[in-house]
């Protein structure tokens, strides 16, 4: 088989945590993020359907294992989620109480902002750059 005739991932088909309290921590995300939480037995998760015309990517990233930019050592990954206003979002995280990184970073690639979710776990929060 030549490299274009090689079957490849297609992009992010989904995310799977292990919480210790995953009904605590889908209401978590339920409340300060708006997921749309359903209850698939004994696990939650929130399904995001494709938008039309949307634009922008997914990536997948491999760091060292010795990186802080996922927070702490006990942190194997860290979720990063795409939104629409990152400002107006880390403001209301903030008025709800939650642990918000004060750094904000401003690039090409667009705004990302951290917070910290209902276990400790440091999450990104990205708003892609305006085309």
């Amino acid at each position: 088989m030549t490299t274009a005739q090689k079957h490849k991932v297609l992009g992010l088909g989904g995310v799977f945590i292990r919480a210790h309290n995953p009904a605590a921590l889908a209401a978590w995300y339920r409340e300060h993020l708006g997921f749309e939480v359903q209850d698939f037995g004994g696990s939650f998760g929130a399904i995001f359907p494709f938008a039309e015309r949307e634009t922008g990517y997914q990536l997948w990233t491999a760091f060292p294992a010795d990186t802080p930019y996922l927070g702490g050592a006990a942190q194997a990954q860290m979720l990063n989620f795409r939104v629409a206003d990152l400002d107006g979002l880390l403001a209301q995280l903030r008025a709800a109480g939650v642990s918000v990184e004060e750094d904000i970073e401003r690039s090409e690639y667009g705004a990302f902002g951290w917070c910290r979710d209902g276990e400790g776990n440091r999450v990104e929060l990205w708003q892609p750059p305006t085309e």
